[in-house]
């Protein structure tokens, strides 16, 4: 797929999900098309975001007037109405969008998402529990899903990473992870090496498999 980072984007769906992402990509630069159908949210908006415009997303010709074919990059952010998600991620489909993110809430919502055509799927709330839990649970600063599989977390270090060499620590052979990199507490984060010497006052970031990154975070 070619590299759209630099090209506008229209965002459907004006809720905390689809407000946030169209705020967040304008502080950044990107040009944003923000639509919804309720004029209240749209007016609330007008002042922050330079075009927001009121229209039904489930009508293909709202979107040609729209102009919505001309992006290359669409995220539909509608939530609770899951018919017109639906309607309207098809309706970019139809439109041939080159890259299209549809906000989820419930698996099955996010596999019809799919099968229809969308390029991304994303589940916020979803995700954003699973972190927290994650944080409330354990001693992790911060928990970062990267796959199905893995995860990257920031933790202080434990007390047998500390004061040796990370090639002496043998947390590869012993959790299966990997310190990646590391940041002192009047520093940066820099990369780890096999010469690295951790203090109980670091933050480290580790990455590895699920399970082997929360058997270590249990560990701490």
């Amino acid at each position: 797929m070619a590299d759209h980072k630099d090209e506008p984007v229209v965002v459907i769906g004006l809720g905390r999900f689809g407000s946030a992402l169209a705020l967040e990509l304008t502080s950044r630069g990107t040009e944003i098309l923000a639509v919804d159908s309720r004029p209240k949210v749209v007016q609330s908006l007008s002042g922050q975001l330079t075009h927001t415009v009121t229209a039904d997303c489930t009508d293909i010709e709202a979107l040609r007037q729209l102009g919505v074919p001309e992006f290359s990059r669409a995220v539909v952010g509608i939530g609770t109405d899951i018919e017109s998600s639906i309607l309207t991620t098809s309706l970019l489909v139809e439109l041939e969008i080159d890259d299209i993110w549809a906000k989820a809430i419930s698996r099955q919502h996010g596999r019809i998402l799919d099968r229809i055509g969308a390029h991304h799927v994303v589940f916020p709330e979803h995700d954003m529990g699973e972190r927290v839990a994650h944080l409330v649970s354990g001693r992790m600063l911060d928990y970062l899903e990267v796959d199905p599989n893995h995860a990257i977390v920031k933790v202080r270090p434990p007390k047998e990473l500390v004061g040796v060499p990370l090639r002496e620590s043998r947390i590869r052979s012993r959790f299966g992870l990997t310190v990646v990199s590391v940041k002192p507490t009047d520093g940066d984060y820099t990369y780890a090496t096999p010469d690295t010497v951790l203090t109980y006052s670091d933050v480290i970031l580790v990455l590895g498999r699920i399970n082997d990154v929360e058997r270590f975070a249990e560990n701490i």
